[in-house]
């Protein structure tokens, strides 16, 4: 049970979505219990035998994923998660023998990567995230993936061509924490010049509601039009209480009706501007933020 946490850490990245990823491993636990005392004790490593059962699960989930995809009600955002020091759990092991060339434990929860690996083929993102990310050799990823090292390496390879395409230089920390509290403080003022002069020309905010709650059910683009339907909301919902916090490791914003958290903002700054928004509105989704 000791492993239970690097399990949720890997299925999350793999899947996006926390929920998803405490169903894996409960399967991945209830498989490993099927199993008589006999077999369990005849398995050398059962952290590796966790870990490629756990893979496996979410490699089968990505598969039918695009399915899913189609049937979801609006725009699917990856699952937002609180305080990034509750989901980094790295593996040390090999990892000397690897290549120095991978994204480290806390990039890889934030919202601009998760939504990235969402473009990934299944094979690419679990052979990117077991390597690059959790610091598995090829040979080990391929013994999970069912695939040759050889061919692992080339899908890691092109998830990360995919994620250097994707890629701005990034912001300094306190840089956007910066410009999330003047944004924060803008919409509140409901200052649609300041806001503007936040938003990137091109920036995109795009909205998961799932069909529960309302939400757009397309990307929203272009920073006048970003701003005006951010004062459109400020108008309509009086009693939202916005906070900063932190959302996938990045400075966010969570916004409260009676107490509740109803919202969970996530940003990618580019330089001084705001080039992406992601509005997390579906209440299955915001589970970990109201348990807080």
């Amino acid at each position: 049970m000791s492993e239970r946490r690097q399990l949720i850490n890997l299925a999350y990245r793999l899947l996006g979505s926390l929920a998803d990823a405490e169903d894996v491993v409960q399967e991945t636990y209830a498989r490993w219990y099927a199993m008589s005392p006999s077999q369990r004790a005849a398995i050398e490593s059962p952290a590796a035998w966790l870990t490629t059962v756990a893979s496996r699960v979410c490699l089968d989930l990505l598969g039918s994923a695009r399915a899913r995809r189609e049937r979801y009600v609006g725009e699917w955002i990856p699952e937002p998660v609180p305080d990034q020091a509750e989901w980094i759990s790295g593996r040390s092991a090999g990892a000397a023998a690897d290549p120095a060339d991978r994204v480290t434990l806390d990039e890889s929860i934030n919202m601009a990567f998760l939504v990235v690996l969402e473009v990934m083929t299944p094979a690419e993102r679990v052979a990117f995230i077991l390597h690059d990310v959790f610091r598995y050799s090829f040979a080990e990823v391929a013994e999970i993936v069912g695939r040759t090292p050889v061919a692992c390496r080339q899908l890691a390879s092109s998830a990360r061509r995919r994620l250097r395409e994707s890629q701005v230089p990034l912001t300094p920390t306190a840089q956007r924490a910066d410009i999330v509290r003047d944004f924060k403080q803008a919409w509140e003022a409901k200052d649609i010049d300041a806001l503007v002069g936040l938003l990137d020309p091109g920036v995109t905010m795009v909205a998961d509601g799932g069909g529960l709650v309302p939400a757009q059910l397309r990307p929203i683009e272009g920073g006048a039009q970003v701003a005006s339907f951010l004062i459109q909301i400020a108008d309509r919902a009086l009693d939202l209480t916005i906070l900063q916090r932190t959302v996938n490791g990045q400075p966010g914003l969570v916004g409260l009706q009676d107490g509740v958290t109803v919202t969970v903002m996530a940003f990618d700054v580019t330089g001084e501007k705001i080039k992406h928004i992601w509005v997390v509105r579906n209440p299955d989704k915001l589970k970990p933020w109201t348990a807080r």
